[in-house]
């Protein structure tokens, strides 16, 4: 794939099984200025891809010739570096985490929300852009991403004093499941520590703190 430029006009590729929901996309890359091209089938709108070349591709998660999860993984090897968001009704970490290991970048939740969408959307071709600036591998490992990691992180190693998921969710812009993958690598790669928040009502919540 080819080094995006913000020049010339951005390219989706839509795929979704609902009419209605391609037909609400195309609305929205019409108003922001974008060139979406919409599939219903998953094994054209992969040959289109290849032809099309998009700069973003948004993925629905229930598609009738096969999963989203497959259809991803056949995204992932004809390319590494484009940006997939996976449209979704389902909110489970579970299932986020299986996107992820396949290659997601991000979430967008059904029914879209025109301003939410577009902001990813507009996250995600900045976030490729920075990849190509950091002139190494894209994928740090399985379904962490270089430059959305660089963001979280410095998002992170900014905060003087303990912070929420909401807080990083509100300030970088990526969805609330993309979020929960990163701070857990930020965890596991000792750049973060995670306590329990007792409040006196509700559920516990983590709050976190860079080391």
């Amino acid at each position: 794939m080819t080094e995006p430029n913000i020049t010339k006009k951005i390219k989706i590729l839509a795929i979704d099984d609902e009419r209605d929901i391609l037909y609400a996309l195309q609305a929205i890359g019409q108003q922001m200025g974008w060139n979406v091209l919409c599939e219903t089938n998953s094994l054209i709108a992969l040959n289109k891809m290849e032809t099309a070349k998009p700069d973003i591709i948004l993925l629905d998660y229930h598609m009738p010739q096969q999963d989203g999860i497959t259809i991803l993984k056949k995204i992932r090897k004809k390319s590494r570096t484009v940006p997939v968001i996976v449209l979704t009704v389902d909110e489970r970490q579970e299932i986020a985490d299986q996107f992820m290991d396949a290659g997601a970048s991000d979430f967008a939740n059904k029914p879209i929300k025109v301003a939410d969408l577009a902001a990813r959307i507009r996250l995600h071709i900045q976030l490729l852009q920075k990849q190509f600036e950091l002139r190494e591998n894209a994928i740090v490992c399985k379904g962490i991403n270089e430059a959305t990691l660089k963001l979280i992180h410095d998002y992170c190693a900014a905060q003087a004093d303990w912070f929420y998921i909401e807080d990083v969710v509100e300030n970088v812009g990526l969805a609330y499941q993309t979020t929960v993958r990163y701070l857990q690598y930020l965890i596991t790669e000792k750049h973060l520590t995670m306590v329990s928040d007792y409040g006196k009502v509700g559920r516990p919540r983590n709050k976190y703190k860079y080391i």
